[in-house]
């Protein structure tokens, strides 16, 4: 036991709310600090209605922050209830989540470290092991996972992508306005989608307006579905890298055939010149561009189909976009390249959609730009060996969550 005293100071240095401070002792792991909950009435640990009490259960510890290098930990033998619901429980105690053995506030450090070290350097600076790490995080997003954060989406972005080296995918959806992830699920198919639509709701999918995506079949097809009345929008973007595509389709087929000619020495090193906007050329492949035009016409036909298809997307209004469309797709169709006809076939699928980014500007630069951020995070782990610590992290570091860390405040 502690007089009253130095319970006041231990009371002032661990700063949790609910809790009573009744004495201290010092062992060879930290300061032991015997605690017991303010409130006399017993809680259910699962839903926190009162319960009557059952039995005891044994005195357990919960591990806290440091104060310098030394490791506070609260003890506590906490009660046993039966609740209607949930049956037999331990009670539920004011400074840390059911079944956990750590304190809110230590939980809070490791989620905000998380946000911006690796697992390796936490364990480190606080002497846990990195599943540990990752098990707080799974149990402080699913605590903090706020259900508003599907209120008032308007326009959302969908995108999927590939973890575990590109073998398992999980999609994800963006709230444009915000810029930030709203929902997360494993794989990337049309199912996929329709569990999102599902926790959504049909009351907040009516006030969905737009949803920017690629040209993926599976999203559209789960969009087009589950809220007709949603504007599709398939950005530039992903139309020009299909075209980028089915040109160097066209180069490397030109490759192969000229190979040994004097027509074929002239395609080396002319990938980046087809490739690259015209204003972003060097001089070298500006040569390189007027040296295939006069040596191969059928490659510089694809490079004037790319390029015409990008100037199409560049009009402001939708009418003068969609003649510029139909038009480019009877010459890419009668164009003997193959690839380009594949790709008129495309165009002319999703012309409604490219027509929206035409008339709305709406992109899926966010969705990528948070692409990008959750590709760092997973090299920044070494990569996540299952669906839920992946899906924890993104929420945590790309779905607005904000953690204060310890800092030091005056007595």
């Amino acid at each position: 036991m502690a007089g009253p005293r130095l319970r006041e100071v231990l009371g002032r240095v661990l700063r949790i709310q609910g809790l009573s401070v009744q004495g201290a002792r010092l062992e060879a792991k930290g300061v032991v600090v015997e605690v017991r909950p303010r409130q006399r009435k017993p809680r259910c640990g699962v839903c926190g209605r009162p319960a009557p009490g059952y039995d005891a259960s044994p005195g357990r510890l919960w591990r806290h922050l440091a104060l310098g290098q030394t490791i506070f930990w609260l003890h506590y033998a906490p009660r046993r209830v039966h609740c209607r619901e949930h049956g037999v429980r331990v009670e539920r105690v004011a400074w840390a989540a059911h079944d956990s053995s750590f304190t809110r506030a230590f939980e809070e450090l490791v989620a905000w470290q998380a946000q911006r070290l690796d697992k390796s350097s936490i364990c480190r600076l606080l002497g846990i092991n990195w599943r540990t790490v990752g098990t707080i995080i799974e149990r402080i997003v699913e605590e903090r996972l706020s259900p508003g954060r599907l209120e008032g989406l308007q326009i959302i972005g969908v995108d999927e992508l590939g973890w575990k080296a590109g073998h398992k995918y999980v999609s994800l959806v963006v709230d444009h306005l915000r810029s930030r992830v709203v929902w997360v699920g494993e794989g990337k198919n049309e199912e996929t989608l329709d569990a999102f639509f599902d926790e959504l709701g049909e009351e907040r999918t009516k006030e969905l307006t737009h949803a920017t995506m690629d040209l993926s079949a599976a999203f559209s097809k789960a969009v087009g579905n589950r809220a007709p009345h949603v504007r599709k929008v398939f950005d530039r973007f992903h139309v020009q890298k299909l075209a980028n595509e089915a040109l160097d389709t066209v180069r490397r087929q030109e490759v192969r055939e000229q190979a040994g000619s004097q027509e074929g020495k002239a395609l080396k090193q002319s990938r980046w010149a087809l490739l690259k906007n015209p204003w972003n050329l060097t001089v070298r492949q500006g040569e390189k561009l007027s040296e295939l035009k006069k040596t191969n016409q059928t490659l510089y036909r694809a490079y004037l189909l790319k390029e015409s298809l990008a100037r199409g997307m560049d009009y402001v209004q939708p009418k003068r976009a969609s003649e510029h469309l139909d038009k480019w797709c009877q010459w890419a169709s009668h164009s003997r390249l193959a690839p380009f006809a594949k790709l008129a076939k495309t165009v002319q699928r999703h012309k409604d959609g490219i027509l929206a980014y035409v008339e709305t500007g709406l992109s899926n630069g966010v969705v990528e730009g948070i692409n990008n951020k959750i590709r760092a995070l997973s090299r920044r782990a070494y990569g996540f060996r299952n669906p839920k610590a992946f899906r924890a992290m993104i929420l945590l570091c790309c779905g607005g969550m904000e953690f204060t860390p310890p800092l030091p405040v005056a007595a």
